[in-house]
């Protein structure tokens, strides 16, 4: 029994060594490999991340503007009723460089910015100028056009010949618009509208003293309506700058703008784009 008893404790002694050897033996490996796998996986994980990091303002896969669709040549419907113009084809240029898709929602200007505030779209592409009073509250891509002020009258007026003659005299435009800021700067007494074509045709009946506007935009008019008894009296010397207005959180998707804008202008897509509607390059400061 003391015979048994021994052989069972050496048997257990070796066994104890042997496992421990094992062990130690498979421990290093072990230790080896977790190594590899933990430094495989930060790898990983930090390609990962710097993935996401790329990619994160790139997930959208559509951008939504919103446009009125009755401001001639930037927004307006073809003869096919088709949503056309140049901040329409500029929007799609951008849309299309980022690999997105271009989405369009039509609104009167009166609400387009309170539109925007609601998160109804993305972004707004209708001609709007780059204020000090808009940029507290929102984002602006880089500028896109650059178009002059000119004051409207009805063919027959004599009595105003420049800006400042505006004073006392009734503007027709929509009230939130830059340019009836600019006539009310003046002296002008505001009559609103819902755009353009409403502003022109109350000159034109003599319910409103003049409109005031940019300088293509009466071009457009004149062009598509040659006989119309308008005229222009006054044009600004300096520039206004119109670009898209983007809300103040979104300031990943104003950098992807702006990329598509710089790469558009780069290889002479924006100029393309206004030299079919207006004849000229109105996407730089003359």
């Amino acid at each position: 029994m003391k015979k048994l008893v021994s052989l069972l404790l050496i048997v257990g002694v070796i066994g104890t060594f042997t496992g421990c050897g094992e062990k130690v033996a498979s421990s290093e490996p072990a230790s080896s490999n977790s190594e590899i796998e933990v430094s495989e996986t930060v790898e990983e994980t930090v390609e990962e991340t710097e993935s996401v990091e790329e990619t994160e303002t790139k997930t959208r896969d559509s951008i939504t503007f919103a446009t009125e669709g009755t401001y001639s040549p930037y927004s307006y419907h073809n003869e096919e009723g088709e949503l056309v113009g140049f901040d329409v084809e500029v929007a799609k240029a951008v849309a299309d460089k980022l690999g997105v898709e271009a989405k369009f929602t039509e609104t009167q200007w009166d609400g387009i910015i309170a539109g925007l505030d609601a998160g109804k779209y993305d972004a707004i592409a209708n001609q709007v100028s780059i204020t000090d009073e808009r940029k507290e509250k929102y984002l602006f891509s880089d500028p896109y056009t650059y178009v002059y002020g000119v004051v409207i009258v009805n063919g027959d007026n004599e009595d105003i010949n420049s800006f400042e003659d505006l004073d006392g005299k009734d503007v027709s435009l929509t009230i939130t618009s830059n340019w009836a800021k600019l006539a009310e700067s003046y002296g002008g007494k505001i009559v609103s509208t819902n755009g353009f074509s409403e502003s022109i045709q109350l000159v034109l009946e003599g319910r409103a003293d003049a409109t005031v506007n940019d300088n293509v935009t009466f071009l457009d008019f004149k062009a598509s309506q040659p006989d119309a008894n308008a005229k222009i009296v006054a044009t600004s010397e300096e520039a206004t700058e119109s670009a898209i207005l983007i809300r103040k959180e979104d300031a990943d998707l104003q950098k992807d703008i702006n990329e598509a804008l710089g790469e558009l202008r780069a290889d002479g897509t924006l100029s393309a784009i206004a030299e079919k509607y207006f004849g000229e390059d109105i996407t730089v400061a003359h």
